[in-house]
């Protein structure tokens, strides 16, 4: 199997293995979690970060202990109204036409006091990738369900299934993350059918990567799980019995009962927040699904919800916020450098297309007939003396025009603008 090599000076063997950023997906979860979930590039990442070879931004670099709910005190917040005048100045932070954007904002630095801005957050598009969010939801889920009072046996499937690769994947170029230990270089490739990891690696390959091959069989886990209970991991003859025997309205059945039930268990409305079909064509082909989509109110609802630790339970909660928690290079939204200093937990999702014009070149980022770029996120500070806490949505649809260029110059000016709300000489929250 073929793929790309991230290789640092030759004498430093191990430790000089992460050198190069630019090219890399972001990865999640915060870096001494490797022996709790044996994601092994945490491992290599935290080996590389301890020599001094891996550069990583301050808001990389905190370790597990650090990570909480935002809102754990405050178990019965609801989303406020939102506040006219904080939603005009979030208006204005937009770069171009705010009719372009859906956006959700969450100041809650001073959770008794939080501000909460709106800017047509009605509007409902494809989540694309935002949607693995969903599916962690639904993951934790089905674990909760079939071990609803033991945590640690929750922890051990995570750890100890071994999940491997088959046609599920097809077709899917995003590269994942592949290291054990005692090798001298992390490998940057695509999942190939055969590749075995633990679930946990799954997850974070889904979630900081993006991959859609990891998603697709984070998601074909999720239903064995669902459907064999205390019996998965089951047999890959079984798996394939499962797909291969239950008629296709079932699976589709299924499929939408083990992501889009919670979403309604949670205070969050599945007409406005669905993530309806697997991500490879293979796994749509196997299981059935629904047309997806989201708006920035529902997934401003969901963020909440992890923030007061009430997504499934406290467990559950806290383990999606790591798994979004981004301890490598920053894209899209989270690549402002005003957020370099600052924890952020996130997700993006794009999807554009083109038609030919005159005069204009197609790019990613860049369509003339959509441009979709959406974007989920919770900064935080904690080591600033006023420490920041807020969550944002922002959906656009700019065409033309470099969505990913917009998306860093508001979180430029909305990080710039919650400081200012909450200067460091204020008495702390």
């Amino acid at each position: 199997m073929h793929g790309k090599t991230f290789h640092g000076l030759a004498s430093l063997g191990l430790l000089g293995m992460l050198v190069m950023l630019g090219s890399r997906p972001a990865g999640a979860y915060p870096l001494d979690g490797y022996q709790d979930t044996g994601i092994a590039r945490l491992k290599a990442y935290d080996l590389a970060v301890k020599s001094g070879t891996e550069l990583l931004r301050a808001g990389a670099l905190f370790p597990s202990s650090t990570i909480t709910p935002g809102l754990a005190s405050h178990p019965g917040f609801t989303l406020p109204a939102p506040d006219p005048e904080f939603s005009t100045a979030v208006a204005a932070l937009v770069p171009g036409e705010a009719a372009d954007y859906g956006i959700a904002v969450l100041d809650i630095t001073d959770a008794s006091a939080p501000r909460y801005a709106e800017v047509n957050a009605e509007i409902s598009m494809n989540p694309a990738s935002v949607g693995k969010i969903v599916v962690l939801l639904g993951v934790f889920q089905a674990l909760a369900d079939v071990y609803p009072a033991d945590i640690e046996k929750r922890r051990a499937v995570l750890r100890n299934t071994v999940v491997t690769a088959d046609d599920f994947i097809e077709w899917d170029s995003h590269d994942v993350p592949v290291w054990k230990p005692g090798e001298p270089t992390v490998v940057k490739r695509p999942i190939a059918i055969g590749d075995q990891a633990n679930l946990w690696t799954y997850l974070d390959w889904m979630s900081s990567a993006s991959s859609n091959a990891a998603a697709s069989i984070v998601m074909r886990e999720m239903l064995l799980l669902s459907k064999f209970r205390t019996e998965y991991p089951v047999t890959d003859e079984r798996a394939r019995a499962y797909f291969a025997t239950t008629d296709p309205g079932t699976l589709r059945a299924d499929l939408s009962g083990a992501i889009q039930s919670p979403v309604g268990l949670y205070g969050m409305d599945r007409q406005k927040l669905r993530q309806g079909a697997f991500f490879t064509r293979t796994g749509k082909e196997r299981v059935p699904g629904y047309t997806s989509y989201a708006t920035p109110r529902e997934l401003m609802r969901f963020l909440v919800r992890m923030e007061q630790g009430t997504l499934v339970d406290a467990f559950s909660s806290l383990e999606i916020k790591k798994l979004l928690y981004l301890t490598d290079t920053r894209i899209r939204y989270a690549a402002a450098p005003a957020l370099d200093p600052a924890a952020v937990y996130f997700k993006s999702g794009s999807f554009y297309s083109c038609k030919p014009e005159e005069g204009f070149t197609c790019e990613k980022y860049k369509g003339n007939v959509q441009n979709i770029l959406i974007s989920v996120a919770v900064v935080e500070t904690p080591q600033r003396a006023v420490p920041l806490r807020y969550l944002v949505v922002i959906m656009s649809n700019t065409l033309r025009t470099s969505s990913a260029v917009a998306h860093q110059a508001f979180a430029t000016r909305l990080h710039r603008a919650i400081k200012q709300a909450h200067p460091i000489d204020a008495p702390t929250p």
